[in-house]
């Protein structure tokens, strides 16, 4: 079975499973196809998407702060990222630190081969004196083939907010594990969406210009792509929303009339009620206090935070 076919039955497994339900929902990296990726890009140039700036600001601001931080213990160490992406933000990082001469290994982490090929070649050419070594595994496979045979001290990035993709529950497990993985002296820096003005939040999720729900849309275009679906567009909303009290986004899209979605590749029909619901994102945005109980419950310390200029976000580096 080929990759592309592997990937054709997850994402059946998840379709199927998701519409099934109850109360409808399909996992959010379905958003992130060919297409969902050139509209997501348009995202992270809007106006209203603060996120990439405020981090692109953190590290560009307070790159020797961070770098201070992060060699304090040791001259020494393996930067390992989680889900690197294109490693734009991080090469803010990487750039100061080889100008200084620091004597560190980048060490980016992902399940896709391609994408860590492509850093890399990217990295050689705009860093060539840089040591990159890229792990192909995943996450946690990753510390412990570090963890084998290792010398120096590790520090791990999850980095761009993605630890708000978990449920509370789900992020303490998370960090948890990585910092049952980590040695005295290791560190991991997360980044984190601050709790905030409420309508700035929910203007990232649904912007005036119609970007956010052409990126909603396009997740059913995209089954009616993969599995010859017949989703009319037309016939459904993008709707998200956002409490402040629990500092939890949500993204659904709803039905407006009673219908049927039939899978033709599949075999298989849903039906709908008019203004039902798919849950298709959540987003959870944090506090001091949720940050400093999540260090606590995996027994880790909040070493230093890291704010952007307006306090939207924060960069924070926990040790072990």
């Amino acid at each position: 079975m080929t990759t592309a076919e592997k990937l054709n039955s997850v994402v059946a497994k998840e379709v199927v499973e998701g519409l099934s339900k109850k109360n409808k929902s399909l996992p959010s990296w379905l958003f992130y196809d060919e297409e969902g990726d050139k509209i997501f890009q348009q995202i992270m140039a809007m106006p209203e998407y603060y996120l990439t700036d405020c981090e692109y600001e953190i590290f560009q601001e307070q790159k020797s702060a961070i770098l201070k931080s992060f060699s304090a213990d040791s001259p020494e160490f393996n930067l390992i990222e989680f889900g690197a992406g294109d490693g734009l933000k991080t090469e803010i990082l990487l750039k100061h630190f080889t100008s200084e001469e620091i004597n560190f290994t980048y060490r980016p982490v992902d399940i896709s081969a391609s994408v860590l090929k492509q850093l890399k070649k990217r990295m050689q050419k705009s860093l060539p004196t840089l040591a990159i070594d890229p792990i192909n595994k995943e996450y946690f496979e990753a510390l412990d083939e570090l963890n084998e045979d290792r010398k120096n001290p590790v520090i791990v990035l999850f980095l761009g907010a993605n630890i708000g993709n978990f449920h509370i529950s789900d992020a303490e497990l998370f960090v948890k594990k990585i910092a049952d993985n980590l040695r005295e002296g290791d560190k991991l820096m997360i980044g984190f969406d601050l709790k905030k003005d409420p309508n700035l939040i929910l203007d990232a999720y649904y912007d005036k210009a119609g970007i956010t729900t052409e990126f909603n849309m396009n997740l059913l275009r995209r089954l009616n792509r993969e599995f010859s679906a017949n989703f009319d567009t037309d016939t459904f909303i993008h709707y998200p929303y956002y409490d402040p009290q629990t500092g939890t986004a949500k993204s659904f899209i709803v039905s407006k009339i009673e219908q049927d979605i039939h899978f033709a590749d599949l075999e298989k029909s849903f039906h709908f009620k008019a203004w039902e619901p798919i849950h298709v994102e959540f987003s959870q945005k944090f506090d001091h206090e949720m940050i400093e109980n999540l260090a606590t419950k995996a027994d880790l310390k909040v070493q230093q935070y890291f704010y952007d200029s307006k306090n939207y976000f924060a960069d924070v580096l926990l040790s072990k």
